[in-house]
């Protein structure tokens, strides 16, 4: 296939090795990126330092290796918050708060926080609220132990024992050591829980929203006023939660829009 044709042009190469590189769970070479994509290694180096210079992808510290950058980071952030602001996701998240009688919302981290991009209130709120936009710790929130859950071994612990954690209340977990052991449970689980850890009086859990091949897209979560729901009964919202999570994924697989 000839180089100008619109499957096999720049722009599609450069698209490629972005997809390539943002799937390794790890730093790959110039020399990876060309044999993986079939790509001379002099039109490899070309169109990533072409990317590299635009942060789309960036060295990993003290190598040669590439990384996704913090521009394309921020682009995906925004990217998947765009994407859950549809009426047909949007309706999701409501039956599944109508569902559970409680506020539900979708979280993504952007900048090691979680950042919320959608929420549903059905009950009357007793000192939290996750509006669009808002954001919170990792630490200390369902879906900030989910995502570092799923980071590869290395790296969660690397984060786990240079994040800044604040204690917010008396239950916080702010020992790297009993965070990390939690995040292993999670792991385990497939879902996490929050015992009033960032604001007392109010507990959660949250399920992974995954692409079929396990990549987290987002989470989606409940949070609840301790005066209704126990902690220990949060077990409960598990199913429906992970239902609407399925879902949400299914939509955003199969494109479909406000209209769809």
């Amino acid at each position: 296939m000839s180089s100008d044709t619109p499957s096999d042009g720049p722009l599609d190469r450069a698209l490629a090795i972005l997809d390539f590189v943002a799937s390794q769970r790890k730093p790959v070479t110039t020399a990876e990126i060309a044999q993986e994509l079939g790509l001379p290694v002099p039109t490899a180096h070309r169109l990533i330092s072409n990317l590299e210079a635009r942060q789309m992808v960036q060295k990993a510290p003290g190598t040669k290796r590439f990384w996704v950058g913090n521009r394309l980071v921020v682009l995906a952030g925004k990217t998947i918050s765009n994407a859950f602001r549809t009426a047909r996701r949007h309706a999701v998240l409501t039956a599944v708060a109508g569902e559970l009688g409680e506020q539900c919302e979708i979280g993504i981290v952007r900048n090691n926080r979680v950042v919320y991009v959608d929420s549903v209130r059905v009950a009357p709120s007793q000192g939290l609220q996750f509006d669009p936009g808002a954001d919170a710790p990792l630490h200390c929130t369902s879906t900030g132990k989910i995502y570092l859950s799923r980071m590869p071994g290395a790296a969660r612990d690397k984060l786990v024992r240079t994040l800044p954690v604040q204690q917010h209340t008396p239950n916080t977990i702010t020992d790297p050591d009993a965070l990390l052991a939690v995040l292993a449970e999670v792991r385990r689980n497939g879902w996490a829980s929050t015992n009033e850890e960032y604001v007392q009086g109010v507990v959660g859990c949250a399920v992974p929203i995954t692409a079929p091949d396990g990549t987290l897209i987002a989470c989606l979560g409940v949070s609840v006023p301790t005066a209704r729901v126990r902690y220990e009964a949060l077990g409960a919202f598990i199913e429906p939660l992970q239902r609407a999570a399925h879902l949400l994924a299914q939509t955003i697989l199969d494109g479909e829009d406000e209209d769809g």
